[in-house]
């Protein structure tokens, strides 16, 4: 049986013969059949607003997926899984590796990208005819003890003009939609708030009145009617604009103006979430305009299993906490405020939607027994949560594209059926898994197995 397999011609030349077309190459090669699961060595970013030590999530992974000892000292921030050369992962050859005879895998390791390249009906059909030979996710996990600059990401037009203008910033030509699933209480700022919400910012925070003029601020104070969404977004792109526009000495002076009041204030009333997050924005980022525009956005604080979408061109900042993200394939982010690092404040301002509201939150979707979907409305991605309790299992059914599996907490068995093989998993390890593949999760019998799985949004199937 094996011998007649090997003998016939590839599924896509088949068809081609058959049918008497010719099958593009790349497809021709995602038609045949994948490998099975490959175990991942990946990246760790030490980013200065990364937790240290081991009460870093992204610390602890690291050193169960690499086996580097914990460095106390050091923050680790991010967590890379996926193909992008700024955080690349390794394929790691090993007698148990449903590849190990790939020639590229003799030295050891190899690039997934590289190997994706060699490979590409690891990605599935769809998946080729839509990305060509590119893993379209990027698959991170973040520990925050500082908060992240406030940015937004920009959309497949303008990544491709800032990647060709300033392509040392602007790293890629691809837009990044993102989602962010806590594990930890995680806090974020979101979207701008509602004009309602405005209305109160801008009479309970005279200082910004101050700065962008009385009559600019009086059209939304006073006014009972916008006329028309185009009204509002105007007024909020020019307050917004003026902000963030400010000199260097108008923002100290704000900032310490703001700081003062609400020192004052704090020992005759109970200051809100929003002023408290204020000052504590203040001692990371002293005289920084971000520690005002706070007053501006949405501020959003999840639960563990709680999750928040980002659209391109939506403002944002990660304050606390450690997630899960996942996004498209792009390291590509416009940065105005909260950070030392290059900041393009006109960029951000003219590319935002200037939408107002607060965010949806996700909170999972049970697709089967222990694990719930997140679904964002981007095609490139979606999450699957896993809460194995001990000794109990899970099927991770076969679908027509990629996946990457982490292991964040606990230990157990992976069964995998073709070829049938079994692995134990424990925390930090990550694996690739080829479309096509069915895997079984066992957990041991000493503590539940949390994981998480990001693959293609299954609409891209549908």
């Amino acid at each position: 049986m094996a011998d007649r397999n090997l003998s016939r011609p590839p599924l896509g030349r088949r068809l081609r013969l058959c049918l008497g077309f010719r099958v593009p190459d790349q497809v021709e090669e995602a038609m045949e059949a994948p490998p099975g699961p490959l175990r991942l060595r990946c990246s760790a970013q030490n980013y200065d607003w990364g937790r240290f030590g081991e009460e870093s999530t992204v610390a602890r992974l690291f050193e169960g997926n690499s086996g580097s000892q914990i460095e106390l000292g050091r923050p680790y921030a991010e967590f890379w899984m996926g193909t992008h050369e700024s955080g690349p992962s390794f394929v790691v050859a090993s007698p148990e590796a449903a590849v190990a005879e790939s020639e590229c895998l003799a030295p050891g390791v190899v690039t997934l990208k590289k190997w994706i390249g060699e490979n590409p009906g690891a990605l599935g059909l769809k998946v080729v005819q839509k990305w060509g030979k590119n893993l379209p996710f990027l698959f991170k996990v973040l520990s925050v003890a500082k908060a992240l600059s406030i940015q937004a990401h920009p959309d497949k037009e303008l990544a491709r003009m800032l990647h060709m203008m300033r392509p040392s910033v602007y790293k890629d030509p691809n837009h990044k939609p993102e989602m962010a699933i806590a594990l930890t209480e995680f806090r974020a700022l979101c979207g701008f708030v509602s004009i309602e919400e405005l209305k109160d910012v801008l009479v309970g925070v005279p200082e910004i009145t101050e700065l962008i003029g009385n009559e600019e601020a009086s059209k939304i104070i006073c006014s009972k009617n916008l006329d028309g969404y185009l009204d509002t977004k105007a007024l909020l792109r020019s307050i917004f604009t003026k902000l963030m526009s400010a000199s260097k000495e108008a923002v100290l002076q704000l900032v310490s103006k703001v700081k003062d009041r609400l020192d004052v204030e704090s020992k005759i009333r109970t200051l809100t979430e929003k002023e408290q997050l204020v000052l504590l924005l203040e001692k990371q980022y002293q005289a920084d305009v971000g520690v005002i525009a706070a007053f501006l956005f949405n501020y959003v604080k999840l639960s563990p299993g709680e999750a928040l979408y980002i659209g391109s061109n939506e403002p944002h900042a990660y304050i606390s906490g450690d997630c899960i993200e996942c996004m498209a394939a792009s390291d590509n982010v416009v940065r105005a405020g909260l950070t030392a690092k290059y900041i393009d404040v006109p960029t951000l301002c003219s590319m935002l939607t200037y939408k107002q509201g607060f965010p949806e939150i996700l909170r999972g979707v049970p697709i089967y027994s222990y694990v719930s979907r997140y679904t964002p409305p981007f095609d490139e991605f979606e999450v699957d949560r896993c809460l194995l309790p001990p000794k109990e299992s899970v099927v991770f059914s076969a679908i027509p594209g990629p996946s990457i599996f982490v292991i964040v907490a606990g230990e157990g068995t992976m069964q995998i059926s073709s070829p049938a093989e079994e692995r134990k998993v424990t925390l930090g390890n990550v694996f690739f898994v080829p479309a096509q593949n069915e895997i079984r999760l066992i957990a041991g019998a000493g503590a539940p197995i949390h994981l998480y799985r990001a693959g293609v949004n299954n609409r891209v199937f549908g």
